[in-house]
């Protein structure tokens, strides 16, 4: 799959995106947020053309992972305001706004959020919803909701919360402060920091290390990695064990095995 301009619609071999640009590098498939005169401003059309371009991703056999990216002065400034002012509270409810924007949250294949310049808003929190966040080094990260009269809606309070703890949270939601980079990665929210202008052939090469692995492993490891911020200590354990045993019935668990027992590397067939 690669992307194709023809008047701002980007397209695979089976969708077509207005929003988002989408190719693959090997065995890692890229969608770039793509609303440029807006920063990359999030919308109820980019959110679905997101969530389609990753769900293409996570269906096809031949990507292991993704990378989710922006531009390198934003990642997403935050959601776009013109579309939200004027909503009410019982169509919002009614139509469940918002709800439809966390489908990043249920694609099995790890996701990689490489962040440039700002993530605020409902752009920090996509960026929370991927599996880990890699930040170039003029990345600046936010929730800066009560300065417009309102809260985060897509998940910051609750993410931002089980990543940095309740303090840092507060800080940032209540105040509207910014957090950059460094302190990010501090604060456990960022996993790595790039040279702005290395970050997304960095974060490439991560994914394609984690595409490199056996795929049932990889999402098994997602799974039990995810499930350890819903689960008692006791009810992870049994999943993790139970998922480790698993591995058991895969072709690749023989293989890695047998090729680290025989000095040699693995030939993973995903399977």
């Amino acid at each position: 799959m690669y992307s194709v301009l023809r008047k701002r619609v980007y397209s695979t071999a089976t969708k077509t995106y207005e929003y988002v640009k989408v190719e693959q590098r090997g065995r890692v498939g890229i969608v770039t947020l793509h609303r440029p005169k807006a920063l990359n401003a999030l919308c109820s059309p980019l959110m679905k053309d997101l969530n389609d371009a990753l769900r293409a991703f996570d269906s096809d056999d031949s990507v292991g992972a993704m990378v989710v990216t922006g531009s390198e002065k934003a990642f997403a400034a935050g959601a776009d305001i013109k579309e939200m002012k004027d909503l009410e509270f019982v169509s919002n409810y009614t139509k469940n706004f918002l709800a439809d924007w966390t489908g990043i949250t249920s694609i099995r294949k790890p996701i990689i959020a490489a962040v440039n310049g700002f993530a605020l808003g409902g752009g920090c929190e996509v960026a929370m919803m991927c599996d880990m966040i890699y930040a170039g080094d003029k990345a600046k990260f936010g929730q800066p909701e009560i300065k417009l009269g309102t809260i985060p809606g897509a998940g910051g309070s609750q993410r931002l919360t089980s990543l940095v703890g309740k303090s840092k949270s507060m800080d940032m939601i209540l105040t509207g402060v910014m957090m950059d980079a460094v302190e990010a990665e501090r604060a456990g929210l960022v996993a790595r920091i790039f040279p702005a202008d290395k970050l997304l052939d960095e974060s490439v090469k991560a994914a394609s290390v984690i595409a490199s692995y056996s795929l049932p492993s990889v999402m098994m490891a997602k799974e039990a990695v995810n499930k350890s911020l819903e689960l008692s200590l006791a009810e992870g354990l049994h999943l993790e064990r139970r998922l480790f045993q698993a591995t058991f019935a895969t072709e690749d668990q023989k293989e890695g095995m047998a090729a680290f027992a025989e000095k040699r590397e693995p030939a993973f067939k995903h399977k």
